[in-house]
């Protein structure tokens, strides 16, 4: 009987401790992802935009589910890393994923494959889950505000721009993905409970200057 008592016990400390490990496995994930973007040479993905609403609708589908509530720990990322987001002010360095998955957007942000690519006339957009840790992935994205720096280094470039426009959407919205072939946008998207769950709160950016390293 006190063996049986043991294994249960055992078991107990496994069920409460899981949810933990299974996040620090994430973060770890996460790490490979920017030593790997910061190591090796990333090649630009080839991918043209193609339907702009249906690829919203799969993001806003996988915003919708809890980033850190899965009973499973995640797989490795698949997927083509595009770079790294930097935003100073926030403390935010991630990778960029090619792709939005459910297994990417554990452990990284992703670019949404419908919108323009990076370096290029158009909208890069950017989705990541507002994890419920303070700090993790786009947690903290409310707060920036218009004026605010994001970095984004690809391939020994280091794109920079300045945050001109904050909203909030309903997930139908796909306007806010729309480009403009006179200017290099990015926008990033991550669910906004702070006003309505279901609603997106979208950082719109401009390019300001391009730096390459020697």
């Amino acid at each position: 009987m006190k063996k049986w008592s043991y294994v249960f016990i055992l078991l107990g400390i496994i069920i409460l401790a899981y949810p933990q490990v299974n996040e620090w496995y994430s973060d770890w994930q996460q790490s490979r992802l920017l030593d790997e973007a910061e190591n090796e040479a990333m090649a630009q993905s080839t991918a043209q935009p193609t339907n702009l609403q249906s690829g919203y609708a799969k993001v806003n589908h996988l915003l919708n589910e809890e980033s850190e509530s899965s009973t499973t720990a995640p797989p490795p990322v698949q997927g083509e890393i595009l770079g790294i987001i930097t935003i100073d002010k926030i403390d935010v360095k991630l990778p960029i994923v090619e792709g939005a998955t459910r297994e990417n957007m554990r452990s990284a942000a992703v670019h949404i494959s419908e919108t323009d690519q990076l370096g290029e006339k158009g909208n890069f957009a950017i989705a990541a889950h507002r994890a419920h840790k303070y700090g993790r992935l786009f947690n903290r994205l409310n707060e920036i505000k218009v004026g605010d720096i994001i970095k984004i280094e690809s391939r020994g470039t280091l794109f920079e721009y300045k945050t001109d426009n904050i909203s909030i959407v309903e997930p139908t919205d796909v306007s806010v993905l729309e480009s403009n072939p006179n200017r290099e946008e990015i926008t990033l998207v991550t669910c906004d409970p702070l006003v309505n769950p279901t609603h997106r709160l979208i950082i719109h950016a401009e390019r300001i200057s391009t730096n390459i390293s020697s």
